[in-house]
Formats: structure tokens, C-alpha cells, sequence
């Protein structure tokens, strides 16, 4: 019988395999759905081999807080479709609560820990995953926190997240509005460091540098008195804390304080002490050199082999 394009899209929605693949596995069922299903998973080892040195750059990140353990995790495809494949999201999420129950030290011994409740490792399950939606996929990177009180945000259906670590006597319901606002600032100003105080010397040392460079390069400025300069700097400096430190940055939602001066305000209200111990930030395929392409004319191209 015919395969109709509307069949190779089902087929897709439901395996997130690719285009052509679906349909060959469809002509060759003879347009049976169960039957080309089956198809694709015989084949899909031997795919998987192939795919996996392919750029998966992007995928999904994502935080959360499991039993009083903060995880993120990303883990990356190689298309926006297949992150979005209901599937891949639940392997992701399935993940970060393998790194909850496991609590590996490395990313070697967490695909080697037993994915959730099954006989698999999560380096088997991230091979079954292949099978399923004809991609390369890669855990690629994750951290936890078990301590303290953890706040998570997850931002843009995966483009974002962060995951905040608080020390407080107060509850974990109590923080959790602070923590989220925290994590919304790191999510849109992406800090380098989250204090002043943990800017080392050797970066301001290079911040210097580069505002003296400037300084002799712009003739208005070049014969300023050496006083002169170093005062122009230290000012710098200080925006270089406001620009790069979260604490010391305007707070996002009320400019008029900093973030540091709104964490306290909060403490102060509820009656208790909020410290920031730690935070990360992790955005999908951020540092993987991504393939240029055009995805329309691709699927034309695809379309066009018959």
C-alpha cells in the first residue's frame, strides 16, 4: 500500500526517528505502524553506532530538587525536535533523579548507575534512546547539591538552568520565592562569579591592564597623572563587581538595591538568615562548536530522494 506523508509524520511523532527512516520502515511494513515501529528498534543499534559521533548540540537542561537533593543535568540531541520529543524529556528528567538516588561522583559512574527502577545503566538507557528517536543523544554534564536548601528554575523549555544552593535555618517553603529569584537573575544576567570576593587576583589584575591599555590608547587620557588613572580604575573596578558579581549587581526586579541588599531584606522579614552558598547554571549546547545548517532545506532535500 502507499505511505502517505501524513503516515511518516505519525510514525515520527511517535518515535521521533527521523524522516527518511520512518519512511522506508513504512514501505517496507507495507504501511503497518506496529510493524515499521518494530523495524525501527532492529535497526536502530547498528544507527546508534553511526550517530554517535555526530554534534548533538542541543537538548535540554534541566534542574530540580528530589527528596532534598538539588541535580542538573543536560543532556543533548542533535535537533529542537527531538528535545521536545515527550520521550527524550522524560529520559532527561529520569536522569536527574538517578543522579538523586545515586549520588555518583563523576559522569563515568553515573552511566554506569542503574537508571531508575529498570535493569538498565543510563549509558543503556541513553543507547535505547538512540534507537528511539535516531539521534545521537549524550548525558553530558551534571551537578548536585546535598545539602543545605536547593531552589530550581527552569527556563525557555529547557534552554536554561539553574539551581541554587541556600544555607538558612528557615524552611525550604520559606526561601524558595528568594531562591527562585536568584536563579531567574543568574538565568538572564549569567554572572561570572556570585561574590566579589571570589574574583581572584589574577583577574584583576587583568582588568587593570586592559582599563591602563585603554587609557593610553584614548588622547584624552593618555597624560592623566599615574593618581589620576589609578583612581579612574578603582571606580572600574567597582563596576566590574556590579557587572560580573551577582550579589553585588542590581537586583532585576527593584534596581534601587542590590541583590545582596534584597537576599538580606528577605532574612530580616522572616526572621531567620539566608546565605548563598552556591549556584549553577547550566544552557543547552553552550560550548559545542553546532554544524551551520538549513533544516528546511534539508527536509526538501530528504523529501526529494523518494
Amino acid at each position: 500500500m502507499a505511505v502517505t506523508a501524513k503516515d511518516v509524520q505519525a510514525l515520527r511523532t511517535m518515535t521521533g526517528v527521523g524522516m527518511m527512516d520512518c519512511k522506508k520502515a513504512l514501505t517496507e511494513a507495507d504501511g503497518n505502524m506496529d510493524k515499521a515501529v518494530e523495524i525501527l528498534r532492529e535497526r536502530g543499534l547498528a544507527a546508534s553506532q553511526k550517530k554517535a559521533g555526530r554534534v548533538a548540540a542541543e537538548g535540554m537542561a534541566y534542574a530540580d530538587v528530589i527528596d532534598g537533593t538539588g541535580v542538573a543535568v543536560e543532556v543533548n540531541s542533535e535537533t529542537d525536535f527531538v528535545a521536545m520529543n515527550e520521550k527524550f524529556v522524560d529520559f532527561v528528567k529520569g536522569v536527574a533523579a538517578t543522579v538523586a538516588a545515586c549520588k555518583p561522583a563523576d559522569l563515568d559512574t553515573l552511566m554506569e548507575s542503574p537508571y531508575l527502577d529498570t535493569a538498565l545503566t543510563v549509558l543503556q538507557q541513553q543507547q535505547e534512546m538512540v534507537l528511539l528517536v535516531g539521534e545521537n543523544i549524550q548525558v553530558r554534564r551534571f551537578a548536585m547539591f546535598t545539602e543545605n536548601v536547593s531552589v530550581a528554575y527552569n527556563h525557555a523549555n529547557g534552554r536554561i538552568a539553574v539551581l541554587v544552593n541556600l544555607e538558612t535555618d528557615l524552611t525550604p517553603e520559606q526561601v524558595n520565592e528568594a531562591g527562585k529569584d536568584l536563579a531567574m537573575q543568574i538565568a538572564a544576567l549569567n554572572p561570572r562569579f556570585l561574590d566579589k570576593s571570589q574574583v581572584t587576583d589574577d583577574v584583576l589584575d587583568e582588568e587593570k591592564k586592559i582599563l591602563l591599555a585603554q587609557m593610553a590608547n584614548d588622547p584624552k587620557m593618555a597624560d592623566k597623572p599615574d593618581q589620576v588613572k589609578e583612581k579612574i580604575v578603582t571606580g572600574k573596578l567597582n563596576k566590574f563587581y556590579t557587572e560580573n558579581c551577582l550579589m553585588q549587581q542590581d537586583f532585576v526586579k527593584d534596581s534601587n538595591m542590590t541583590v545582596e541588599q534584597y537576599l538580606s531584606g528577605v532574612a530580616k522579614d522572616l526572621g531567620g538568615t539566608i546565605t548563598l552558598k552556591d549556584a549553577v547554571r547550566y544552557e543547552r549546547g553552550e560550548g559545542i562548536e553546532k554544524k551551520e545548517q538549513n533544516f528546511a532545506e534539508e527536509i526538501a532535500k530528504e523529501l526529494q530522494k523518494g
